[in-house]
């Protein structure tokens, strides 16, 4: 019932190997900047792309997130990653029923470099 709640359900639905239960994180028509440098939009395309991550059973560990922003349903989150890479963001919109859900997702920011932004 709180944007910072979608994380920890993340983490814990990835782990079990729960492609179905990630996507329904998102928004029907939610956009995920993943894999890196691409677009992933939809729901349904979200759960088939996480059916192929979830193959390989990758393990996510808990981080510990940022302070969520809040402008009446809308809200944004982030996390710094635990290998110290960047960050991770979400805006989230809150539901008919109080819950949130992802309506976009950009897991992997890269730290700039010397010469600006990375690409």
């Amino acid at each position: 019932m709180r944007p910072e709640d979608i994380t920890r359900l993340f983490v814990e639905r990835s782990n079990a190997g729960d492609a179905t239960g990630v996507a329904a994180l998102y928004e029907p028509d939610a956009v995920l900047a993943y894999p890196p440098g691409t677009q992933t939009a939809g729901r349904e395309a979200i759960r088939a792309l996480w059916e192929k991550v979830l193959v390989d059973r990758p393990r996510f560990r808990p981080e510990p997130p940022l302070p969520t922003l809040v402008s009446g349903d809308i809200a944004l989150t982030s996390t710094p990653p635990a290998d110290g890479t960047g960050a991770r963001a979400q805006v989230a919109r809150r539901q008919s029923d109080g819950s949130w859900l992802r309506l976009l997702d950009q897991p992997e920011f890269a730290r700039p470099g010397p010469d600006g932004p990375a690409r």
